[in-house]
Parts: C-alpha cells; structure tokens; sequence
C-alpha cells in the first residue's frame, strides 16, 4: 500500500519538539564553532602548528600557508555570465587533460538460487578532452563462485561481493595510473574518501582488506606520479572541527560536521570555486593503520554548488609537495562544470558501471542455460520465475 501522508504528518506534528531542541542546540554549537573558526583563520599555520603540537589526534594539521584567508576562504575569483563562458574557462584549462574515474555495481548472491553466485562490474570511464572528442569506456565482469562466497558463521557473502567490487575498482586505477606514469597532464578519481573510516566498522580482516587496497592505490599515485583526487559530494567529516574544537577548548559537538562549519563562515562566504587551504588529516582511527600512508592524505573543501554545503576533497600529500596541487583543483572545477554541479567523469562511469534489472535477468538466463549444459543441479525459485515472467 502506498504511503498515508496524513499519518506522516500526525507523527511529525507530535514529535516537533524533538526536532526544535536539537535544531536549537545544533545552532548555538555552531555560533561557538565559527567564532573560533573566525579568531583561528587569522593565525599563521606556524602559530596553530605550535598549539597543536604533541596532540596525536588533533583531526588536521594546516599545510598551506594561512592568517591572510579570512575565515580559511581562499577566493576563486571565477565569474562568468553565461555558461558558454564558463565552457571556455574550461577548455583553456582541461584540453589535454587526461580524466579518468571508475565505478562498481554488483548482482548479490540470492536465496532464490539454489547456488551462491554473484557478478560484480566495474566500469570506467577516460576523457582526453581534446577537440576531436574522444573517450575510452569499458566494463570488466568478475563472477563469484561458491568458493568465492564461502563465509563463516555470522559473516555475510554479501560482503565478499562488496570487497571484490572495491578492490577491483581500485585496481583498475592503479593500472590506470601505471599506464600513464609521470604524466603530467593526467588525474584520477576516485568515488569516495582516501580515509576508508566505513571500515572501522566491520571485524579485523575486512578492514585490514580495506586499508591493504587503499594503500597500494596511494602508494601507486606517489611512485608513479600520477595525481588522485578522492570526491566526496556528501561529507560528514569533522577533522577541521575536531581541530577547532581544541584550539578553542570548545565542548564536544556530535552534530557539526566541516562543509556545514564552513559553509557558515561569516566574514567570507564562500561562493562557487572557492575552496579552503589544505589541511593534512589527523583523524583518529583506521589512518593508525595506513602505515607509510597515515601522513600522506590532504584534504580542502569546494564550493561546487551554490545551495549545497562544499564537497571534500582528498589527494596524496605529495601532490602539495610537488606545487600540483593548484592545477589540479581547477581540473576539478572544470569537470564540475561540464557535469553541471557534479564531475562528468565520475558520473559517466557511473553510467557505465551501473546493472540494471534486465541485466539481471540476463545473467539468471545464462547461468540457468550454463548450468544446464554443464549438468549442474541449478534450482530457481518459483517467486523468480515469477517474477521474470511478469517482466
């Protein structure tokens, strides 16, 4: 049955004093939050350094210099008057520019198969930006058999399904970038934080998996130079916050997270392509286990839309080193604006990578036939065959 909006409503309306209280305590924590914010942002990097200093988990350390960018806003200066401008701001910086991005989806194993199996996909997607206009995409298939699948008790096959699919897309970037080493006019991107926090969440060998993929692509991007930028369109990070909150011995906030800190700003607002300096993460956590890589990730925040909090970004540490870092967030920005607010190239993999139902439907068929041919006792469920009769 569909949804009673009346019902809706009614809980709403009872429940309104829940939601008054924490948007009240929300607010004031955010008024303390940016009033250090502001005194903060007029130090240099060396005066915070030196209060931060000795604290092992003090959320970000400034990498950029500071002090002359009011409330850590650091000015694009990018205005167009129409977006055929804006596409040509584009093409001055990103012609020749090699992007590339990559993307998963999956089929989970399903009761209604009386064999686990599963398919995980990745497809990727390169743009060379040349006016000739050509691209590369492809997909590369993984078929997980019951030996794949084979879990303890308490675990989840689906599970498995989902490590396959995150070590396969970061793979294909690391044979991305060993493709293209030393190339300056490349960048890589990768759908996601570099800081894989999610997997704290699990037991010890699936985050250690995790973490292991996420340092070979880390690893890969500094020994063969080839930039990666990890975007994050939804961030709930609190690394700025966390350091704030210890410059200015402020009480501890669950609600305030950075882009809604920044976007806050009252001396500078930010307006789109601006973005805030770099900053090395010092998050408490999974970054204990990166190992050579636990000091290597910098992060900033951009104004990517003018009604939206500013997305994260995340590269290697060794792209600042290099004096990269500048160039590469204005390829960033030029995707964004061929894509209308999001990057094409992510979205475009996305595109590629995605299995819809007919796919599905698709693998069912030929697995049943495989299995058939192979003499391979395969059962459907009469709820599937149902199903793809309807369909």
């Amino acid at each position: 049955m569909p949804l009673k909006p009346s019902q809706i409503l009614s809980l709403l309306d009872a429940k309104r004093s829940d939601f008054t209280s924490y948007d009240t305590a929300t607010f004031q924590e955010i008024q303390q939050y940016t009033a250090t914010l502001g005194q903060m942002s007029r130090h240099s990097e060396t005066v915070l350094q030196e209060k931060l200093a000795g604290i092992q988990y003090c959320g970000a350390l400034p990498l950029e210099p500071l002090g002359k960018f009011l409330d850590w806003v650091v000015p694009s200066k990018l205005s167009w008057q129409n977006r055929e401008e804006s596409l040509a701001w584009v093409r001055d910086r990103l012609t020749g520019i090699s992007t590339f991005a990559v993307d998963g989806s999956q089929i989970y194993p399903s009761k209604d198969v009386s064999i686990p199996v599963a398919l995980v996909q990745i497809g990727w997607y390169e743009n060379f930006h040349l006016p000739s206009g050509v691209y590369e995409k492809d997909i590369e298939l993984d078929v997980m058999t019951p030996n794949d699948l084979r879990v303890g008790r308490g675990d989840l096959a689906d599970r498995k399904v989902n490590l396959r699919r995150f070590e396969m897309e970061t793979q294909r970037i690391i044979k991305y970038m060993e493709s293209h080493a030393d190339c300056e006019t490349c960048l890589a991107f990768f759908d996601g934080s570099l800081v894989v926090t999610f997997a704290e969440a699990f037991d010890e060998e699936t985050r250690n998996f995790y973490i292991k993929c996420m340092r070979q692509l880390l690893q890969a991007s500094e020994y063969f130079r080839v930039p990666l930028v990890g975007y994050i369109d939804t961030s709930t990070a609190c690394d700025l916050t966390e350091m704030l909150r210890l410059l200015g011995n402020l009480p501890e906030s669950k609600s305030i997270h950075d882009a809604q800190l920044i976007s806050r700003s009252k001396n500078q607002a930010m307006q789109w392509g601006d973005r805030t300096p770099l900053f090395l993460c010092q998050r408490s956590g999974v970054l204990d286990q990166y190992q050579d890589q636990a000091d290597r990730i910098a992060f900033t925040y951009l104004k990517t839309n003018k009604d939206s909090y500013p997305v994260r970004l995340e590269l290697p540490v060794w792209v600042y080193e290099a004096g990269w870092h500048d160039r590469i967030i204005d390829w960033v920005r030029g995707e964004v604006v061929i894509g209308s607010g999001y990057p094409y190239v992510i979205e475009t993999a996305d595109q590629v990578a995605v299995l819809k139902n007919d796919d599905r439907q698709i693998f069912y068929r030929l697995l049943q036939d495989w299995a058939e041919q192979e003499d391979l006792k395969l059962r459907l469920s009469r709820k599937m065959v149902s199903k793809a009769r309807r369909r």
